[in-house]
């Protein structure tokens, strides 16, 4: 049965709405944001808000009252009389359960929610296709233990990964938001999902920190109580209890393996046929060279005219036995004299352009991607040909954690491209219906300080526009969700935010969001998360146990 906390309080400064409405409670109960409050209506309806602020007020006129009050500022004085105290607390209306939309009435009683009563008011009860994407837990510092609730948050899959809406941005600063534990956590849900109901279901994930995602397979390493509690937590939310399953590792080609951080692991996983190392290839790859330059400002086009001159195969450029003989025939380009070719292009150019791509093709650990044919008896692999190849429920891990921030941008523009490509049926072959990426630094891809001419912004906003109805999901994660591209953050449909720092929640992505959420968001911790999605009711606010699987410290 609901508990009675309360009446309505409409006043004449402080009317009731059919968006919002004030209430008096107990000075003594104590009611957090998020939770979800009933009210009795008209016709037997009940209206469902859920708290955004809690005030507390006296019948004193101002401070110097208060002050005087207390023997002109003796704060160890007791006053004769106690003044006259209360509580009261402004909630924002989310349900009604006859779709009366009227204001609520000055006196209607106000109650705890129910469980029962909590799913509905939010648009979590009979949730269709349902993914778990945590729990929530209100009134926890009640003094009744039977008035707290705990329940897992289930949304609809079609509204996360299609096809009635797709992609999800995650934000938040580094380190406290846990931002790819939470990604992993849906990511985790979905194959479970995916797996136990048949779904056909792909996942690529780009590794760009460390060792982070070269073990999603292995169990977690806690201690024997943590881990029999954590696997305890993820049975009750309907999930298994086991790391990720049909997972396939791609480290970036270097001869001693000295191209990643997870070094050890590779040559265990090479061992299981776990694993294989990427390299590009001149004659397939050479269509790719414009992902070199996504992060170079080029105002006049010219290097996009001599990437152009490159691929249209023009002077000979299709004849190149590798990538060797591509740059002595770059290096032809810049000498002065030379006749023939795209009259247009600058000698200049051709230079600045053979400067650029050396960087990759002869210097740094990068050279040795580039090769001339990749060998499978050696576990080498052409990255493009190996995502072609991706069947339901796999996952695919490609590490780009130890190479240079322009390599990692390569590469991640080059599995976009071979995905997207795979779902328009460009290499004719049969590919699941969903694919979902995972990326996490989405800044250094699609900021708004990226050059417009970017090849991969272009691609990414692409998918953010295009991907739900080709089945391409975008998950992503940054520390500052207002420094990405509004084009990118306004096609996504869920939106989770961590904890973040007061000027970035005072800018504008954020003006939605009332003002005591906002300064929460700041506060949040490790495992708490502000969710949004068209199908709830209200922003939620979630937790989420930890990693399951092996995590690299």
């Amino acid at each position: 049965m609901s508990k009675l906390i309360g009446k309505i309080a409409a006043t004449e400064n402080n009317p009731t709405t059919i968006d919002e409405f004030y209430f008096w409670t107990d000075v003594n109960l104590i009611l957090n944001p998020f939770d979800v409050i009933k009210v009795n209506h008209i016709n037997g309806s009940h209206t469902y808000g859920v708290i955004q602020e809690i005030f507390h007020i006296t019948d004193s006129a101002g401070y110097l009252n208060n002050y005087i009050s207390s023997d002109f500022g003796n704060a160890e004085t007791r006053p004769n009389t106690l003044r006259i105290g209360m509580n009261y607390v402004k909630a924002k209306f989310c349900y009604n359960d006859k779709d009366i939309y009227i204001p609520v009435q000055n006196d209607a009683q106000v109650y705890l929610a129910t469980e029962s009563e909590i799913e509905a008011a939010l648009g979590l009860k009979d949730v269709k296709n349902p993914i778990t994407c945590g729990y929530l837990e209100m009134y926890s510092n009640t003094d009744s233990d039977s008035d707290k609730v705990k329940l897992p948050v289930k949304l609809n899959s079609e509204f996360l990964i299609g096809p009635e809406g797709a992609h999800l941005n995650i934000s938040g600063i580094s380190g406290l938001a846990a931002k790819t534990s939470y990604a992993m956590f849906l990511l985790k849900s979905i194959q479970d999902k995916a797996i136990a109901e048949d779904e056909n279901v792909a996942f690529v994930f780009l590794n760009v920190k460390g060792k982070d995602l070269l073990s999603i397979d292995m169990k977690a390493q806690y201690d024997t109580k943590k881990l029999n509690q954590i696997e305890k937590e993820y049975i009750e939310l309907g999930l298994n209890a086991e790391p990720f399953k049909n997972v396939k590792y791609f480290y970036p080609y270097e001869g001693n393996n000295e191209g990643t951080y997870g070094k050890e692991l590779l040559e265990d996983q090479l061992q299981c046929n776990k694993a294989k190392k990427y390299k590009f290839i001149y004659e397939q790859d050479k269509e790719n060279l414009d992902l070199l330059f996504s992060n170079i400002d080029d105002p006049n086009q010219t290097m996009d005219s001599i990437i152009n001159y490159i691929m249209s195969g023009q002077d000979k450029f299709n004849d190149c036995q590798g990538w060797e003989d591509f740059l002595e025939h770059v290096q032809t380009k810049c000498q002065a004299g030379i006749k023939g070719g795209d009259r247009e292009i600058t000698i200049s150019s051709w230079r600045k352009f053979k400067r650029i791509i050396s960087k990759y093709l002869k210097n740094g650990t990068s050279a040795n991607l580039f090769a001339n044919r990749a060998v499978p008896e050696k576990d080498e692999i052409r990255l493009e040909d190996a995502i072609k190849e991706i069947k339901k429920h796999e996952i695919y891990v490609v590490d780009i954690a130890k190479q240079e921030e322009d390599m990692q941008a390569f590469v991640f523009g080059n599995v976009m491209r071979a995905i997207y490509n795979l779902k328009l049926g460009d290499y004719e072959k049969e590919n699941p219906p969903r694919i979902v990426i995972f990326i996490d630094e989405l800044n250094k891809y699609a900021s708004k300080d990226v050059p417009k001419s970017s090849p991969i912004l272009r691609q990414i906003i692409d998918i953010a526009e295009r991907g739900r109805s080709l089945g391409i999901v975008l998950f992503a994660a940054e520390q500052f969700r207002s420094a990405i591209h509004d084009r990118v953050t306004g096609n996504c449909s869920t939106h989770a935010y961590g904890r973040t720092n007061s000027i970035e929640a005072s800018k504008k992505d954020y003006s939605f969001v009332p003002k005591v959420y906002q300064s929460m968001m700041t506060r949040l911790k490790q495992g708490e998360y502000v969710i949004q999605n068209p199908m709830f009711n209200s922003l939620l606010s979630i937790k989420f146990p930890e990693p399951i699987y092996k995590q690299h410290k």
